[in-house]
């Protein structure tokens, strides 16, 4: 599909953006917390993937590389709203002094409630670690930051989002 695509096909287009543009939404939702900018986003992200359709290299799934096209459209939207992430590099967490976190003892839905209180930048960095499942390295490059700073960014948005948790 992703050939016929490649060749200007409108209904291999409108069929693989059928296929995606569910879950891209929700990326996009996930990050910019709001509908309308989230749609935007995600076409915006199509209208781009179907122009670079001839630097897909299939070293990834579409489906990968469009959600990273989304990422990094969402991530630089938050930017033009000044939306900051500070560097922390003089501050190193060791997340690993944490006591761990019993699996069942955490509702879903209250997690999901914590993250949309969160501030804009924490819930970024929350969304690409544990829901995008991005390691501290790629936070670091998507976001334009050392992985030091992705490291203690996550260590505060996971604290703040514990104590908006207990508070539900």
């Amino acid at each position: 599909m992703v050939e016929q695509c490649k060749t200007g096909n409108p209904s291999s287009q409108y069929e693989l953006y059928s296929l995606y543009v569910d879950a891209m939404f929700n990326v996009g939702l996930r990050f910019l917390g709001n509908k309308e900018d989230a749609e935007d986003v995600v076409q915006d992200s199509f209208v781009d993937a179907f122009k670079k359709l001839h630097s897909f290299k299939y070293e990834s799934s579409f489906g990968a590389w469009l959600k990273r096209i989304v990422i990094n459209k969402s991530i630089n939207y938050l930017k033009t709203k000044r939306v900051a992430i500070v560097p922390m590099e003089a501050h190193e967490f060791h997340l690993a002094d944490e006591e761990p976190i019993e699996a069942d003892a955490v509702d879903l839905q209250k997690v999901k409630m914590g993250i949309a209180k969160l501030p804009n930048g924490y819930k970024q960095i929350i969304n690409l670690y544990l829901i995008e499942g991005y390691d501290h390295v790629e936070i670091g490059e998507i976001l334009g930051v050392s992985t030091s700073t992705s490291k203690s960014q996550y260590h505060r948005a996971k604290k703040k989002l514990l104590e908006i948790i207990s508070e539900l």
